[in-house]
């Protein structure tokens, strides 16, 4: 069996990949198993008992629940253990997050900045002197972190920011005025991790002392959802900055920024996966005991179909998330945190698989929103009335699309990052699409029956990669440097990347199960992987004939279509059944058991 394998960033859409090649799940180690298990025993004993008192704003409840994390070192998992950290691997790391939520906003998205967003950059871009000054205190919870990026008229233009620094005469510190907006934990965090303007155009990164004079926050905002969370407004009036609070280097804050929202983006992804684990128990308790016409609603088929779409949706994105913290733990494997040196290799090493981030952040926001909206479908109206935690969890997953970049921005990041790469030589993208468009002109349809369990699947997935190849090729030859301009076209291609990365993500895992343990005792992970395929396959096709559509017409559209008609032909199979074995299996045991912990 091959070895997991450190690929290239977007390399998935190019490459042949083999199960051997991915982490997955069923790959956890017993190690990071107990430590799965004890985040999780974390959220039972110290969270549930208190999810009443923390559904209100009640900062020193929640300071107190952080520091008793950080005692296990829950609150440091990616932090050096030469700075107080339990220096855990990025799976173990990931794995933390997904099993400590228990959908109690206060805390779990307090704690996800505190490990992630609000202490990572200086673990990534901190000097040696920054990382001794601040991390053990953030790994203890003796200090909370904020993110302040955001600006009243600066969202997804982050990098425009009007904050402004001026180095002092004397060459000490940084004088800096502005204002912050949306911040999380802002209310009772210690330090900011914010940006300004050096002389008008140089972007920089610099850690900010709360007690500093010059630093205050606004009122906490009334939201939608996630109440709770302390979200206020930052304000800097005349503080002083010392100049080695400086984050990275002076201008280079964008390097800083932007990889601090890939580590956001990424680690959303098990957020979404652990929340979508509750909701899915918690809705399919309730259809059991909820009577209707004489049994138990989830008897009838339609629940039986919503409950096995919540779980296939889970379970694919439970794979890309574990697909992409494999390829980050291996990227990142090696870099010495003490040399000065750490932050410009950890840097290169989030932005080879910031286009991974970027999917599984868009793809885990609305997987999370659908889940969230069907448990209320099922509940009917008690899923409606407020303190149900469904409609919480309705109201509050709603976040996810908005911040770490919207999912529109990161629509268009994905096909940017992409082209990029093409254009510097890093991914032999155009060469490929030149290939495949070639390889179409005498491409025959193999009749024969595929052998092989999930063989269909895994050709599925083949041609899923040569019809967005053809499709973002042809877009790229008819606007060339100008792509960026057609929004609606960019989206259905990153739409098609995203699917083929989950679908095979999906189709991976299931096969790697099956090499390791048999086809028997991979029944539901093949299911659910042959539904996900089999459904989402047609959709690719799909969106590639609207692009098609949108770029040409006449006998050029009508030669671009038979092309992907080729391509797209496939048998369907019934779904209905395998969906009903898929809800089957999870019924009596009403929890997500699809991973093993």
């Amino acid at each position: 069996m091959a070895r997991e394998k450190l690929f290239k960033g977007g390399e998935f859409l190019i490459r042949d990949v083999l199960p051997g090649e991915v982490f997955t799940p069923e790959d956890f180690t017993e190690e990071q198993r107990l430590i799965g298990k004890s985040a999780e025993e974390f959220g039972l004993g110290e969270l549930e008992p208190r999810k009443e008192e923390l559904e209100e704003l009640n900062p020193e409840l929640v300071k107190g629940i952080l520091r008793k994390a950080g005692e296990l070192g829950l609150l440091s998992t990616d932090i050096p253990e030469i700075y107080g950290g339990a220096g855990l691997d990025t799976i173990s790391s990931v794995l933390v997050v997904e099993r400590i939520m228990r959908g109690i906003p206060a805390f779990d998205i307090a704690y996800g900045v505190q490990t992630g967003i609000g202490s990572l950059p200086i673990v990534f871009f901190g000097s040696p002197e920054q990382k001794k000054k601040y991390l053990p205190r953030l790994a203890t919870g003796e200090m909370i972190g904020a993110f302040a990026l955001t600006e009243p008229e600066h969202g997804s233009d982050a990098l425009t920011a009007e904050t402004v620094a001026v180095l002092s005469e004397d060459g000490r510190y940084y004088v800096l005025n502005g204002q912050k907006q949306f911040i999380t934990n802002a209310g009772f965090a210690d330090i900011f991790l914010t940006y300004a303007q050096v002389d008008g155009t140089k972007f920089t990164s610099f850690i900010v002392e709360r007690n500093w004079d010059g630093v205050s926050v606004d009122e906490e905002e009334k939201k939608m959802g996630i109440h709770g969370t302390s979200t206020r407004s930052v304000i800097f009036q005349d503080v002083k900055v010392p100049v080695e609070n400086v984050l990275g280097e002076i201008g280079r804050g964008h390097v800083v920024a932007l990889n601090t929202l890939n580590i956001g983006r990424y680690k959303l992804g098990p957020s979404t996966v652990g929340g979508a684990k509750l909701l899915i128990a918690e809705c399919v308790k309730y259809a059991k005991k909820r009577i209707q016409f004489g049994k138990a609603i989830c008897e009838f088929g339609l629940i039986k179909h919503k409950i096995a779409e919540m779980v296939i949706k889970t379970y694919v994105n439970e794979s890309m998330v574990y697909r992409t913290a494999g390829l980050l733990n291996l990227a990142l494997e090696g870099i010495d945190p003490s040399k000065e040196d750490a932050g410009q290799k950890t840097g290169k090493a989030l932005r080879e698989y910031a286009l991974e981030c970027s999917i599984n952040k868009n793809f885990g926001s609305e997987m999370l929103d659908y889940v969230a909206d069907e448990c209320v479908q099922i509940m009917g109206g008690y899923g409606y009335i407020q303190d149900n935690p469904v409609e919480r969890a309705y109201r509050d997953a709603r976040i996810n699309r908005i911040w770490e970049g919207t999912n529109e921005i990161n629509r268009l990041l994905i096909v940017d990052m992409l082209m990029r790469a093409a254009m510097k030589g890093e991914l032999p993208l155009l060469e490929i699409i030149k290939r495949v468009a070639g390889e179409l002109l005498s491409y025959r349809l193999e009749m024969g029956e595929e052998e092989g369990i999930l063989e269909k699947e895994g050709k599925m997935v083949a041609m899923a990669k040569k019809i967005a190849l053809l499709a973002a090729g042809a877009a790229t030859q008819k606007y060339m440097d100008k792509l960026g301009d057609e929004q609606e076209i960019v989206a259905l291609i990153a739409d098609i990347i995203i699917e083929i990365f989950a679908m095979e993500s999906a189709y991976l895992r299931a096969s790697k199960k099956i090499q390791k343990e048999g086809e028997e005792k991979s029944t539901i992970h093949i299911a659910v992987t042959q539904v996900y395929i089999n459904d989402t396959f047609p959709q690719v096709d799909m969106m590639a004939r609207r692009v098609f559509a949108a770029l040409s017409e006449g006998e050029e559209l009508r030669t671009q279509l038979m092309g992907l008609k080729k391509l797209a032909r496939f048998t369907p199979i019934n779904t209905i059944t395998l969906r009903r074995k898929v809800a089957d299996s999870i019924i009596p045991v009403a929890r997500y058991n699809l991973t093993k912990i």
